[in-house]
């Protein structure tokens, strides 16, 4: 398995061989991947492609220690963002890999799927959510098949917050417990919680790290890796706000919105903001704006699913153009480039 926070860590055998500058027949003809005390692949045992961890690789090319990886059976927060391969994903189901190939068209399954190292995966919570709601199955919480969660959505965390207000170690398990909700929902609402928190206090104390923020607060280490990263996030998402607001107020000066409503931020992915703007006048020139944090601003083709999956960075093509030459253009270029 890929843990959660370790995908762009993925190196494949091209990979290793060009690191270690030779090419990959000679990786292979030598067997240098299967030396004693070579880190083992990340991808499951019999995968026709390997991929490994680019730290473990790192240490261990430069003579360090090799550092371990969490594995499988450890009780952690973000497990249910571990990717699966095919192997990994049939075993959850019970299956022999080959079969998984009758189970991946499912739309869950594809909305989800990723590809890592030239290698399809699919993340360890949604494959469990497919295994627990296809027909003729049954949750493994004892709950009936597709009853989902049983808290609605926008009362999931001021329901939540109590129970970490109690006890700030609290686990996603407890959560799921109290509230009958799935585990990744107690999961993503547990990191929310934590992670605004630790921007509060890291606004208030700017000396400090995350870490120690986290800490500060009573939570665990183990419990808040994935809370950290949002945590520094989050204050960068309230700092771009102010900005986000003044494009808001220009782009409602110029007649495209009916509202000065200040753009949706979103946190996609954790470690990255986005921002959109739906454009929702009649003579607006786009359907919406969609600000990256890293790549500035851009048109959008839809109203209603402006960013495309997963958040990611679209190409250039009819409907979806980049605007100014920064990521935090003044608002009034802003409005000459879209009209230009």
């Amino acid at each position: 398995m890929i843990c959660a926070d370790r995908r762009h860590l993925v190196r494949t055998l091209a990979d290793l061989a060009a690191q270690q500058g030779i090419e990959l027949q000679t990786l292979l003809n030598r067997a240098l991947h299967k030396e004693a005390g070579h880190p083992a692949p990340v991808s499951s045992p019999g995968a026709r492609t390997q991929l490994f961890d680019g730290e473990q690789i790192d240490a261990y090319l430069t003579g360090r220690p090799v550092p371990p990886l969490r594995s499988e059976d450890d009780d952690q927060e973000h497990e249910d963002d571990d990717l699966l391969d095919r192997r990994e994903a049939a075993a959850v189901l019970g299956v022999v890999p080959d079969s998984w190939r009758v189970y991946k068209p499912d739309p869950l399954l594809t909305e989800h799927m990723v590809t890592v190292g030239g290698v399809e995966h699919w993340p360890r919570g949604i494959v469990h959510r497919y295994r627990d709601t296809r027909p003729g199955r049954t949750a493994s919480t004892g709950r009936p098949t597709g009853s989902g969660d049983q808290v609605p959505r926008d009362e999931l965390l001021p329901r939540t917050a109590p129970l970490l207000d109690a006890d700030p170690a609290v686990t996603a398990t407890a959560v799921v417990d109290q509230l009958g909700v799935t585990r990744s929902t107690a999961q993503h609402a547990l990191t929310r919680l934590r992670a605004d928190r630790i921007a509060d206090l890291m606004g208030e104390r700017p000396e400090l790290r995350p870490d120690e923020a986290a800490a500060a607060l009573g939570y665990p280490a183990a419990l808040v890796r994935r809370a950290t990263v949002r945590g520094v996030t989050v204050l960068r998402a309230r700092a771009a706000a102010p900005y986000l607001a003044d494009v808001a107020a220009a782009v409602h000066r110029a007649g495209w919105t009916t509202t000065e409503a200040a753009p949706d931020v979103q946190l996609p992915a954790d470690d990255h903001v986005v921002a959109v703007l739906v454009l929702d006048a009649d003579q607006a020139p786009a359907p919406a704006l969609v600000w990256d944090e890293g790549a500035g601003w851009r048109t959008a083709t839809s109203r209603r699913h402006p960013l495309a999956r997963g958040a990611a960075v679209p190409p250039e093509c009819d409907g979806i153009r980049y605007l100014a030459t920064s990521t935090t253009p003044p608002p009034p270029a802003l409005v000459a480039a879209l009209t230009a």
